[in-house]
């Protein structure tokens, strides 16, 4: 295995198309300014590395990146890339993972606008993300102990477990399908509009107006918080411990709360087949202690 330490590169691909190699303790920075340091490689070990320069990584496969560093100069940092494991890491480029397969990020925090677009099999453990644009049209993605703060994120996004986690995002899971939450809170406005078979447990849900337009929408003993115009024309399952603040027209399903502060109902809902029950009838208002919507 070939070794590269310590060494400061700059030039436009300094390492182009390395395979079985170790690069330690080096610096990606200078004058010439180069690009794509090491595109087109293989079988990499990087460890300890600063990286400055844009599009280190791009057709990379199989590699291990631990305790480097890529500031907020180095844009696009890895695309197209395949078996990558990084490790306490930090990432500060934009669009710093993009249609990528089967990358895992562990101990690591991210800033990095359009942060994981177009990609499959990430795993992202114990790390923090600030993203105002995350995970576009991204599948098969396991995120735990994951802390989010952002705002366009899992637009889009397919078959997704996330567990005990913090997302701090609106618009989240806009057409997004099938996608498990567990153990997590989740905070923004217009929460999981238009989504498929969104599956929340156990969660924290907190924002205005939640969970419209959704089609197999599941909440399994959740709590919601300043959570107006919840539901509207969703087909929903949901128990939820404490009170929810409004319900407006929902098309089908069963949503069962403590208390809800007010049932909606106009000439949208004049179809919906969703029955309403509250397990308190004296905690809410004039919903009543158990209304079928019909």
């Amino acid at each position: 295995m070939t070794t590269y330490e310590n060494l400061t590169l700059d030039e436009e691909r300094a390492l182009y198309g390395i395979h079985d190699a170790q690069v330690k303790h080096c610096v990606f920075d200078g004058p010439a300014d180069g690009e794509s340091a090491l595109k087109e490689t293989r079988d990499l070990s990087v460890s300890d590395c600063s990286f400055k320069l844009r599009y280190p990584f791009w057709h990379t496969h199989r590699a291990v990146i631990e305790r480097c560093e890529m500031t907020d100069t180095c844009r696009a940092a890895l695309w197209y890339d395949e078996g990558i494991t990084i490790e306490d890491c930090t990432l500060g480029g934009i669009k710093a993972v993009r249609e990528c397969r089967n990358v895992t990020i562990r101990h690591s925090e991210i800033v990095s606008p359009e942060f994981g677009w177009f990609s499959q099999g990430l795993r992202i453990e114990d790390t923090k993300l600030v993203a105002e644009y995350a995970f576009l049209k991204t599948s098969g993605m396991t995120l735990t102990n994951f802390h989010l703060d952002g705002k366009y994120s899992f637009q889009y996004t397919k078959d997704v477990v996330i567990k005990d986690s913090v997302l701090n995002t609106k618009d989240a899971f806009w057409h997004s399908e099938n996608v498990t939450v567990m153990d997590s809170v989740v905070k923004g406005e217009y929460l999981g509009w238009y989504s498929k078979n969104l599956h929340l447990i156990r969660c924290k849900i907190i924002g205005t107006q939640p969970l419209c337009y959704a089609q197999g929408l599941v909440l399994a003993d959740c709590t919601m918080e300043d959570t107006d115009l919840s539901f509207e024309r969703s087909d929903v399952e949901a128990t939820v411990r404490g009170e929810i603040l409004s319900v407006k027209d929902p098309m089908s399903g069963l949503i069962t709360a403590d208390a809800i502060g007010e049932v909606i109902l106009d000439e949208a809902a004049k179809d919906s087949t969703c029955k309403i029950t509250i397990r308190s009838a004296d905690a809410c208002s004039a919903a009543g202690a158990s209304r079928t919507l019909s």
